[in-house]
């Protein structure tokens, strides 16, 4: 049995999700980005209970189909802006029709009715948050965070920065005090 969970978008939501499942006497096959592999299911209680206790710590037991299927596609790409390592070529399309096995035109749309943005939208969101991330700690220089995200050009990706955020890269990296998002609340 597999349990799909909302919000989780990192290690620590990961090492989180595993304690409460663990408070609650379940012990997982694995835990990973928005899922848990059960090797039964839960009973009633256990579901009821299980589902009070993340959402306490801000995580959502998802039921419907739809509602799986955008929090699978929204961790894969957090998941792949987070490695730190997109080609230049990469391609959306490709990456998660692939990774899905499903038509990319159709999860699209589903995404824009589910989220009110755009697939591309949000890619572009994750790897804006992923640049804000390396300027703060400044262990990239910008050349640096532009291959390693496949951007084309410095240019380019501080053009696309600067329509997302408001300012420069260079900017940013001045006055960066409180303008970063947890990857979750990234829509």
């Amino acid at each position: 049995m597999t349990l799909f969970i909302k919000n989780m978008v990192c290690q620590r939501c990961i090492l989180t999700v595993a304690q409460v499942l663990e408070k609650n006497g379940i012990a997982p096959v694995s835990v990973s980005l928005g899922e848990v592999a059960l090797s039964q299911a839960l009973r009633p209680e256990q579901e009821q209970n299980l589902r009070a206790d993340l959402e306490a710590v801000g995580f959502e037991l998802l039921d419907d189909q739809r509602s799986r299927l955008i929090e699978k596609v929204k961790s894969l790409l957090i998941e792949q802006v987070q490695s730190g390592e997109l080609p230049e070529n990469f391609s959306l399309v490709e990456f998660v029709g692939k990774a899905l096995h499903r038509d990319y035109s159709a999860i699209s749309k589903l995404f824009t009715e589910v989220e009110g943005i755009t697939l591309e939208q949000y890619f572009i969101l994750q790897k804006i948050e992923k640049v804000k991330e390396w300027l703060v700690y400044n262990e990239l220089t910008l050349s640096e965070i532009a291959f390693r995200l496949g951007y084309s050009s410095v240019a380019y990706l501080s053009s696309q920065f600067k329509k997302v955020t408001g300012m420069t890269p260079t900017e940013f990296k001045n006055n960066h005090s409180g303008h970063r998002r947890t990857l979750d609340h990234v829509h």
